[in-house]
């Protein structure tokens, strides 16, 4: 590998072109192709939830016409599905070179496509890979913690910095032949201190082009501040504990549930939200296990609380987590009150739409969304009001769930910035830009970040669509 990497470069001059294969102009299958002269990397490799056939939810690597012995390297900035979902299909049909991401990201990863398996199979689909394609994706993964320089090929120098979303999440910072170009990827972005993570990077020593996400990219998509976030999750939680009801919350497990794990369990010791057993089901037990296994990731006081003292949040005596039928049934009984917290977040499988057939029909509960639902999915239509659903019931059988309890939407749990912290992550660049791309997001909140920046930096901006070549250099 050390001989491909540092092989003689074959062009003096950079030339550097950014080929978008998914992403952009939508959520969803998150990959890009990074070339120069002398290098190609391959930029995340996600696949898209929502999309209902094969043309819309993987990346084009087809149109690219890429050549998987002539890749040097592929990028993973952070381990969701929508960014790592067709990693595993790439080593399956004979990619055999480097994969490069943060150390928490390769354990999660790989929990994460295990799972897709599982969640594929319950479905009565055929999943895209097998076991032992995730264990390649192991053995292939070389994981470097923020701030390190990598050499990742002839021309291309890698660093990966905090990006603030999720554990071991990252924006790459492609150092381009002898400095000629630097481009930052920003990947998914919280700029902003949470419970669980500080904030993100925006210290580069060089920066030409910036590609920025716009999940929440649009003018109105201002999240209310954290405080008030968590007054009014007690709130809505509380309200319908007082009567008798059950909330569930289908959540990632990856991020949002230890967040939320952290709410739950500071707010029920302070006795502002009613004492109620806490629920989960779902691989959250295995996904918050990996955050105790990198405290250094986490936020300076979590981390304390882990290393130093006998009070970590994760450990809290509220949370039960479920593994057999007997616990589900326990969350499920009649006239008892609780919180259940499953995956997946969107309603695209897994416990949660059990607990969801159980749920939706009674008027005294609620569920209660405190994560992104992309457009496409159950978890969209519910939000968005639909009074009956069809889901994959027991045997295979399609099954029609009325939807009479209520619904409600939390958007300050976020792991993605809102419009104001985008706007403002662009602003406390150090470095003088040169150009702006925009993707992640649907092509109006895309666009209209891009006309934003524009407008108020005096900066080029664009947000491209699937399928283009963009120069950037």
């Amino acid at each position: 590998m050390g001989e491909q990497i540092f092989r003689p470069r074959l062009a003096q001059k950079a030339e550097v072109s950014l080929l978008t294969l998914g992403g952009f102009g939508q959520v969803g299958r998150s990959c890009m192709l990074l070339t120069t002269a002398d290098s190609s990397v391959l930029v995340d490799c996600g696949i898209n939830p929502g999309a209902r056939s094969p043309r819309e939810a993987f990346p084009r690597l087809d149109w690219a016409n890429i050549t998987l012995d002539d890749l040097d390297a592929v990028v993973i900035g952070h381990a969701h599905l929508d960014h790592t979902g067709f990693l595993p299909v790439l080593l399956k049909y004979g990619y055999k070179g480097p994969i490069y991401c943060t150390e928490p990201t390769l354990p999660m990863m790989n929990l994460i496509q295990l799972d897709a398996i599982k969640v594929a199979a319950a479905q009565g689909k055929t999943p895209m890979y097998a076991d032992r394609d995730v264990f390649q994706v192991m053995r292939q993964t070389i994981t470097i913690p923020y701030g390190a320089v990598t050499d990742i090929s002839p021309d291309i120098k890698l660093v990966l910095s905090n990006a603030g979303h999720i554990l071991g999440s990252a924006t790459c910072h492609f150092h381009i032949g002898n400095g000629e170009h630097n481009f930052v990827y920003t990947g998914d972005i919280k700029y902003g201190k949470s419970m669980l993570l500080e904030s993100a990077n925006t210290n580069y020593p060089r920066v030409e082009t910036l590609l920025i996400e716009s999940t929440y990219g649009a003018k109105e998509d201002i999240q209310p501040d954290r405080q008030e976030v968590e007054s009014a999750f007690v709130a809505s939680v509380n309200s319908v504990l007082k009567e008798g009801g059950k909330v569930l919350i289908p959540i990632p497990a990856v991020g949002r549930a230890q967040e939320l794990m952290l709410v739950i369990d500071q707010y029920m010791k302070s006795g502002d939200l009613i004492e109620a057993p806490v629920f989960m089901e779902g691989m959250i037990q295995e996904a918050t296990a990996i955050h105790e296994a990198f405290p250094e990731y986490l936020v300076r006081d979590l981390k304390k609380k882990i290393l130093e003292t006998d009070s970590n949040p994760f450990d809290s005596e509220y949370f039960t987590n479920i593994e057999h039928q007997d616990g589900r049934d326990e969350a499920l009984r009649e006239n008892s009150p609780c919180i259940i917290i499953a995956t997946s977040g969107m309603l695209e499988g897994g416990p949660v739409l059990e607990y969801f057939r159980s749920i939706a029909p009674h008027t005294k509960n609620k569920i209660l969304f405190v994560s992104y639902q992309v457009n496409g999915t159950l978890g969209r239509r519910v939000m968005d009001g639909a009074k009956q659903v069809s889901i994959l019931g027991k045997e295979g059988k399609i099954e029609v769930v009325s939807i009479n309890c209520s619904t409600e939407r939390l958007d300050g749990f976020s792991g993605h910035s809102d419009y104001n912290q985008l706007m403002s992550f662009v602003h406390r660049l150090r470095p003088k830009l040169r150009r702006v791309l925009v993707n992640h997001g649907e092509r109006r909140k895309s666009e209209n970040l891009s006309t934003s920046i524009r407008r108020m930096y005096r900066v080029s901006s664009h947000y491209p669509q699937i399928q283009e070549a963009i120069k950037l250099f």
